[in-house]
């Protein structure tokens, strides 16, 4: 499954703290989660594809960066997917 990760950066010393993080470790995902994409924005915001069959490796991942930033993961389908459901319930 995939999921789109999501997150804000902190102002201040969080935000060095951060950074330093990121700098040391890369940000790489753990056991079980492979990252497939991730982008960084001029306003403070970032997003990542990752994938994993495991949503605990997911969270294993986040919660690495919980006392720095607001992080999100959403589950994803893809839209064959989607469509599959949505024809079911309205078409």
């Amino acid at each position: 499954m995939k999921f789109l990760m999501s997150w804000t950066l902190p102002h201040g010393d969080a935000y060095r703290a951060a950074v330093k993080r990121f700098l040391e470790t890369g940000g790489s995902p753990p056991a079980g989660a492979q990252l497939i994409g991730r982008w960084h924005g001029s306003n403070g915001k970032g997003f990542a594809i990752a994938e994993s069959d495991d949503p605990k490796a997911i969270f294993h991942w986040m919660a690495e960066w919980y006392e720095f930033m607001a992080i999100e993961a959403t589950p994803l389908v893809e839209d064959a997917d989607g469509a599959a459901v949505l024809q079911s319930l309205y078409g």
